[in-house]
């Protein structure tokens, strides 16, 4: 007796529906033709990118790293050319000094009502008004020292302090709204972009100051070039406001009350001397690191230069490879850890007896620094509406503190030297140890119990990079006011 053939198991599938011809040449015990497998296109996703990550948060964080990385190059390009426009303009070093110090003092002052601007503003109107006011100070920076005005130089110098001050606290706050989405910590690899774009921008300054390029010429290019990458990069980076969060239209006057109520705030007053620590160590690194090589060990400016690289670098990878850190054991014993560890590596190149010892000294102050600044900007943005005016807070007292500090150092430097002046910023690194543990008691986890991804805050705004002082080599400009970078 013919028994019927059994049927094969890809006809049992029941992803696979057998066609009537198919059955009949079973029965038969025919051969049924090989049908070809489906074939589903691969999922992909951003560089960076994990399995769970929200795919808008993957794409905001991209493009908020370019912004971060556009502001450490357009900082630095700068001031890679002080000295050409102290030559052009026939300058000394105290009079460069003093458009400087007009500059941070415009910084300062923009910084104080940042907070109300962004919380009425939103994030994205205040960056685009930063980008254009940045554009239009960097083509007055070039003009100034082509037709021989101090007056158009100082009018450049601050629209740019004024354009950082304002487009920083949205960065910040954007920044945290990310982390916060993504459910694990990327704030500290915001500020290695704006490392690696300072160095990218030393670099770049180099190159035009070699080539004998004119200022009008570098900056006018670069005004361009950042206002095309910012006007096309706000519109991603900004993460939208969920469902929940949706709150009243701010009255008039409701955003400037409710950034001085930030001013109030116990927390936010103890995290922003905790912020003004890091910005300091940085500040103080980038503006007589370089320096106190050359004059405390005799060295060529060369090596002070390759120690300052030293210093960036580790800083660098701090930022890169300390957000498992701080996923793993929390943003208080990171930030115990990190601000000992500064302190530790600021003390041993103050009085290493040896230039060895002092660059080993520079490699823990960079390790220490780099997270400092990331993780107490984090904790004091928070969640919720007023995180734009804490950020501000932060923002205004790392700028207070980098305006005071470099006068401050240069004196001490005229009695003891560079490298042991730079031990008055150990007083305020020690209190920055004291407050680490602060960083706590943050106002909603970053990542949900559960592990899913936080509250996005309320306000969508962006902080300033505090003082991420530029990461370019003190040699670069006379040591006197450096210019005040809206601390990231």
């Amino acid at each position: 007796m013919h028994r019927p053939a059994r049927l094969p198991a890809r006809l049992l599938d029941l992803r696979h529906r057998p066609r009537r011809t198919d059955l009949r040449r079973a029965v038969r015990g025919d051969r049924i033709p090989r049908q070809a497998p489906v074939r589903r296109p691969p999922v992909r996703r951003p560089l960076g990118g994990r399995p769970g990550d929200a795919p808008d948060a993957l794409v905001a964080r991209a493009h908020l790293f370019g912004l971060y990385l556009l502001l450490g190059l357009t900082v630095s390009t700068w001031l890679a050319r002080l000295p050409t426009v102290r030559e052009s303009l026939h300058l000394s070093t105290g009079e460069l000094g003093t458009v400087l110090l007009v500059g941070s003092l415009g910084s300062l002052t923009m910084v104080l009502g940042a907070g109300a601007l962004a919380t009425r503003w939103g994030s994205r109107r205040s960056m685009v008004v930063a980008a254009w006011t940045y554009s239009v100070a960097a083509v007055l920076l070039g003009v100034g020292p082509e037709v021989g005005s101090v007056v158009v130089l100082g009018a450049g110098v601050v629209a740019m302090s004024v354009s950082f001050a304002l487009g920083n606290v949205p960065l910040n706050v954007q920044s945290v709204a990310i982390e916060r989405r993504m459910g694990r910590t990327v704030v500290p690899q915001f500020h290695a972009g704006f490392s690696i774009g300072s160095v990218l921008g030393s670099g770049l300054g180099a190159l035009a100051a070699w080539g004998r390029v004119p200022l009008v010429v570098q900056f006018s290019a670069v005004a361009v070039v950042a206002l095309v990458w910012r006007l096309r990069s706000i519109p991603g980076a900004v993460l939208p406001m969920a469902p929940q969060e949706t709150r009243a239209v701010v009255t008039p006057g409701g955003s400037m009350r409710e950034a001085l109520r930030a001013w109030r705030d116990p927390r936010t007053l103890v995290l922003g001397v905790l912020v003004m620590a890091g910005g300091l160590s940085e500040g103080t690194a980038n503006n007589w690191l370089a320096i106190g090589v050359v004059d405390g060990f005799r060295a060529r400016e060369a090596v002070g230069a390759l120690v300052f690289a030293t210093f960036v670098a580790s800083m660098t990878a701090a930022r890169v490879s300390g957000t498992r850190l701080i996923d793993r054991f929390g943003r208080a014993p990171v930030m115990l850890a990190s601000t000992s560890t500064a302190l530790a590596g600021l003390v041993g190149f103050a009085l290493s007896p040896t230039l060895p010892v002092a660059v080993l000294g520079a490699v823990a102050w960079g390790l220490g620094a780099g997270l400092v600044v990331p993780i107490g900007m984090a904790a004091v943005t928070g969640d919720g509406v007023g995180a734009a005016g804490r950020v501000a807070v932060a923002s205004a007292f790392a700028s207070t503190a980098n305006l005071i500090a470099p006068p401050a150092i240069g004196l001490a430097a005229e009695a003891a030297g560079v490298r042991h002046a730079v031990l008055l910023v150990g007083g305020v690194m020690i209190v920055g140890v004291l407050l680490s543990r602060r960083v706590a008691d943050d106002r909603a986890s970053a990542v949900a119990p559960s592990g899913a991804p936080a509250a996005v805050p309320a306000l969508e705004a962006v902080d300033l990079p505090v003082l991420e002082a530029v990461d370019l080599p003190a040699a670069a400009v006379t040591p006197a006011v450096r210019p005040e970078v809206a601390a990231p």
